[in-house]
């Protein structure tokens, strides 16, 4: 398929208090590396997209990349990986949130043909997504041609996505939702109750 993977792990993490999110334990690993396991198995080379000290992450082994457009938000990082995505000559990209650890096994597959989108629970998850890497070129244009300080949506991962013509495809959502974004105190409550049910049955 000709298709690299990035795990996205630059947000802020406001409302979890700041830190790095992917970094969260739940079970027996983190966020971080429990995402990875279920990418391993896929015919794709890896690497992280990250802000600040890459040394952070080096117990992953991964190549780290940096936001090539400072605050621009998501879609620095789906720049970043279509650029790093172009120096392996690759045809697409595979993005996925650093802080959803629990996506299916053979997402890249189960995506394809791309452009895609992950959808569950009637929700389009526009970050775990199927990039063309020919769009990186468009995608700098339109992040070089908004103004640092204009509204976030002006950087909408959305609107973009609506470009470059994503199709959506479905996942089901039970026993839980694949994608569960831990974003809150809430949310990473859930998502350690599912690791840990899943580490108590070996998975």
């Amino acid at each position: 398929m000709g298709c690299a993977g990035v795990v996205l792990a630059g947000g802020a993490a406001t409302r979890m208090g700041g830190g790095d999110k992917p970094l969260v334990t739940a079970g027996r690993s983190t966020l971080l590396a429990r995402l990875l396991a279920r990418l391993a198995g896929e015919d794709m080379t890896l690497a992280i997209n990250a802000r600040g000290d890459e040394a952070r992450f080096a117990a992953y082994g991964l190549p780290v990349l940096p936001d090539g457009i400072e605050g621009a938000g998501p879609l620095a990082g789906v720049l970043a990986a279509m650029d790093w995505a172009a120096g392996l000559e690759c045809a697409w990209v595979l993005t996925v949130p650093g802080d959803t650890p629990f996506v299916p096994r053979g997402l890249a597959a189960a995506l394809a043909p791309g452009p895609s989108v992950a959808v569950s629970g009637g929700r389009r998850h526009h970050l775990v997504a199927l990039w063309p890497v020919a769009a990186r070129g468009a995608l700098r244009a339109r992040l070089e041609g908004v103004a640092p300080d204009a509204p976030r949506a002006a950087f909408g991962v959305r609107a973009f996505a609506e470009t470059v013509g994503v199709r959506e495809v479905v996942f089901p959502d039970r026993p839980f939702d694949p994608f569960l974004n831990v974003n809150t105190p809430e949310d990473l409550v859930v998502a350690r109750a599912v690791a840990e049910g899943e580490d108590g049955g070996g998975g």
